[in-house]
């Protein structure tokens, strides 16, 4: 792998759909004691962290809405790997993927990090991401109002 390597693969974030946002968020950030670094999608989703990346965490408000499972679309979303700091990791991560036979499911630049979608054998949503060194998510927010844009590994 080239440059911005990390070790190995890391778990950076969580994602859960929650009923009441105001309510998850409290316990997150009052009782386990996590910080909320932004806000997103109208108000409708919170990043929260413990001090170490921009979000180890993130919850996004659904209410009742159905989900595609049962009806029930509250609980996890995804889970999230780093492996890196740089496009050049995330196109090896990619290539790999390929070579291992998985399904892409999608590609993002979410500015702050670029991320790769794919499913486990049970249908779990996983994310591949690289963080972008160049943001400075601790002292500029302009990240949180930017849109997602494709993104293009090949």
């Amino acid at each position: 792998m080239s440059g911005g390597v990390t070790a190995s693969p890391r778990l950076g974030h969580v994602v859960l759909y929650v009923h009441h946002l105001d309510a998850a968020l409290a316990f997150y950030r009052d009782a386990i004691g996590l910080s909320e670094t932004a806000r997103l999608f109208g108000g409708r989703a919170v990043m929260l962290s413990g001090g170490t990346t921009h979000h180890e965490l993130m919850l996004i408000e659904v209410g009742d809405a159905p989900g595609p499972l049962h009806g029930k679309r509250r609980g996890l979303y995804h889970i999230a790997w780093r492996v890196g700091e740089s496009r050049d990791v995330l196109r090896d991560a990619y290539r790999r993927l390929l070579d291992a036979g998985c399904e892409i499911r999608g590609l993002a630049d979410h500015t702050i990090s670029q991320s790769i979608y794919l499913s486990d054998p049970d249908g779990n949503e996983v994310e591949v991401y690289v963080d972008d060194p160049q943001v400075d998510w601790r002292h500029d927010d302009s990240w949180q109002q930017a849109p997602v844009k494709p993104l293009r590994l090949d």
